[in-house]
């Protein structure tokens, strides 16, 4: 899984301020964490004057809705690569979005801090909302073919199912699996620690690799 990297530093000149904020704030979450700069210090790391944000983004968390709103695009797009359609069956597709959430923690912790720890509402903008939901869909598209493979009279609710997958791999992520300072030790890899909680709530279900 390849994610965008290595963000860099843009002076605005005509046309590209709003890329050069973007690169600015990626840069101070880094450094500072998600709450820890003010909207003139973002337009100082990009270059610019205090007022010059204000083209753009009525103020700083409209500029971190943004931030969030193209982490959870990029998310999404590595969600749905990994899972592929299904291929080669749902079980082993389910396994390896797991393994792409926790890749995206790990490669871009910028983006997953402002998508989930900026204190900024989900529903702060439409495209927020739109991108955010779109990466949950893929998620729960896949359990929909997961639980597809239980009889009908014992599936579960889909989305249920991907909700709990959800918490799992946020939470293994969040601890453990991402690319900053605020990643805690593990005895093993992360990728092993979800594959093994999703085995055993499958397990739970009926499914896993014997059903």
């Amino acid at each position: 899984m390849t994610w965008s990297k290595n963000h860099p530093r843009q002076r605005y000149h005509h046309g590209n301020l709003r890329e050069a904020l973007i690169n600015a704030a990626l840069k101070l979450i880094g450094e500072k964490g998600p709450a820890g700069f003010t909207f003139a210090e973002a337009a100082r790391s990009a270059g610019v004057s205090a007022a010059a944000p204000y083209r753009h983004f009525r103020d700083r968390d409209e500029l971190m809705a943004d931030v969030a709103c193209r982490g959870f695009e990029q998310l999404a797009e590595g969600l749905e690569t990994a899972w592929s359609a299904g291929a080669p069956d749902a079980l082993a597709a389910f396994d390896r979005m797991g393994r792409a959430y926790l890749a995206f923690a790990r490669a871009e912790p910028a983006y997953y801090a402002a998508m989930f720890e900026s204190q900024v509402p989900p529903d702060a903008s439409p495209e927020l909302t739109k991108a955010s939901d779109a990466a949950f869909e893929v998620l729960r598209h896949a359990a929909e073919a997961v639980c597809a493979l239980m009889p009908a009279t014992a599936r579960p609710p889909a989305l249920m199912v991907a909700l709990h997958v959800w918490s799992v791999a946020h939470g293994i992520a969040s601890l453990f699996g991402r690319g900053d300072m605020a990643r805690r030790k593990l005895p093993m890899e992360p990728e092993e620690l979800l594959e093994a909680a999703v085995l055993v709530y499958l397990q739970g279900l009926g499914l896993g690799p014997d059903r």
